[in-house]
Formats: structure tokens, sequence, C-alpha cells
């Protein structure tokens, strides 16, 4: 699994980070920082939450 970020669409609202902390923050410069480009499939629930919770869709799962 791998996690892709779209910074130009990023909006910096922070919902990835809240919901899963390990993997997103949102940087200095207002938008997403990928933690873990490649996290342990076990961490699929946690990340695809995340990614489905941006209300820009700046985040994808991919396999």
């Amino acid at each position: 699994m791998r996690i892709e970020a779209n910074r130009e669409l990023c909006a910096g609202l922070g919902m990835c980070e809240a919901m899963a902390p390990d993997f997103f923050e949102v940087g200095d410069d207002g938008t997403v920082v990928l933690l873990e480009e490649s996290p342990a499939e076990q961490h699929r629930p946690d990340v695809t939450a995340a990614a489905d919770a941006c209300p820009v869709l700046a985040l994808k799962v991919r396999d």
C-alpha cells in the first residue's frame, strides 16, 4: 500500500492528521506531510478512512 498526496489540492484542514496522526501531519506551509508513504497493511483501515475524509480529495491510497 502506498499513500499519495496532492499538495496542490490540499487545503490544510487537518482531517487526515486528526484521524491518522501517525501517517499525516499539516506542515508549516499549511499542506499535508506524509509521515510514512508506505505503511504496513494492518494500517489500511485508518489510512483509508483518513484519505476518504479529505474534503478536497487530496489523498489517495494505492495498492
